[in-house]
């Protein structure tokens, strides 16, 4: 690195790979029909959230899961200051059945399981994360 350079800082939260751990625990809490355990969504939320920005880098787009995590991802122009002009929000569960494929994203914007805004919130390119 060269004197002055200014790297950014992205803090390491969650592995990135979808066959983690919390997301393996965290589906199959859904299949069998439980909540999963707090700690292990949030980990699986943000393990795909992660992926999603490892897979579709960029700065054009806020994925937010509440409570429990946002990316920005997706190439364009970057946002800075305020509310992105292109959003996408939904819940974790939500979020944990588009990355994984169990839910398609045109199904979901539908009935309104996924809140979206914008010229490039449609996130269905990059969704579902495949499989590492």
């Amino acid at each position: 690195m060269t004197a002055g350079a200014i790297t950014p800082y992205r803090p390491v939260v969650s592995s990135p790979y979808i066959k983690s751990a919390s997301v393996v625990a965290a589906l199959s809490a859904l299949d069998e029909g439980r909540t999963p355990e707090r700690s292990v969504l949030r980990e699986a939320v943000r393990a795909l959230l992660a992926l999603l920005a490892d897979r579709a880098p960029g700065r054009s787009v806020e994925v937010r899961v509440p409570p429990y995590g946002a990316v920005q991802c997706v190439p364009g122009p970057r946002h800075t200051r305020g509310t992105p002009p292109n959003t996408v929000e939904m819940d974790p569960e939500t979020w944990l059945g588009l990355a994984t494929g169990r839910l398609d994203w045109a199904r979901a914007v539908t009935e309104g399981r996924v809140t979206a805004s914008g010229a490039r919130a449609d996130l269905s390119a990059y969704l579902p994360l495949e499989l590492e």
